[in-house]
């Protein structure tokens, strides 16, 4: 069972995330402040580590992050912080964070995010690069960015074929906006913009072509999920 480390000094978030990640199936340890945290996640193993970018105790998240790097802890790191300008994203992912969250959040997008962040240090480190991506019948040629659905070829234009790789590559997982925004084209999301859906709206229909089973399913506020239609 996934072992989830949370450094949040805030104890009514702190009572809402250890919550939703048990009720994800995580097991959780809560610590409300840097030194503790930090002393916690050298002194036992952890699988993922949720901390708080402003934190009391003499040292703050990002003191933490830096400390557990020079100790050569490698623990996914997924950050949280009311700071959002891009400037301070870049600090916490430069200092070692895997991941950054700005707050308020929904637990939804958190779940998602450390499940992304699990699968990928559940790869072989020495693991190549696949060429080929494969849900069910839909197949994805990295070498030669095509693709196929069956024997019809389909043709992506290049944000289309960018959007459907990051969909495939979390294939039956959900994928939140804001994890697409910032994987797909590179910067936060906006809730004023309607590009996603657009996209979403264009690559489903070259991919759930007429009389085809439909792989691109929304999760009405979550975000979307790609799955396997055998």
């Amino acid at each position: 069972m996934t072992h989830v480390l949370v450094v949040e000094d805030d104890n009514s978030t702190a009572r809402e995330i250890e919550a939703a990640l048990q009720d994800h199936g995580f097991t959780v340890t809560c610590v409300n402040n840097g030194r503790d945290g930090l002393l916690k996640a050298l002194s036992e193993p952890f699988d993922l580590i949720v901390l708080d970018r402003m934190l009391p105790g003499g040292i703050d998240g990002l003191g933490v992050l830096t400390a557990l790097r020079a100790a050569s802890v490698s623990t996914p790191v997924l950050i949280l912080s009311a700071l959002s300008a891009l400037d301070e994203r870049v600090r916490g992912l430069r200092a070692g964070g895997d991941d950054y969250l700005t707050k308020p959040f929904e637990f939804i997008e958190l779940t998602a995010r450390l499940d992304a962040l699990s699968r990928r240090r559940a790869e072989p480190a020495t693991r190549e690069p696949d060429n080929q991506l494969r849900v069910g019948n839909l197949h994805v040629d990295l070498l030669r960015r095509s693709v196929r659905r069956g024997d019809r070829t389909i043709d992506l234009v290049p944000r289309e074929y960018a959007l459907l790789e990051h969909l495939m590559r979390n294939a039956e997982q959900v994928v939140t906006r804001t994890m697409l925004f910032e994987a797909v084209w590179n910067y936060s999301y906006d809730e004023r913009t309607n590009v996603i859906e657009v996209h979403i709206g264009r690559l489903r229909r070259k991919i759930d072509a007429e009389g085809e089973a439909q792989m691109i399913h929304t999760i009405r506020g979550a975000g979307y999920v790609l799955r396997s239609p055998e």
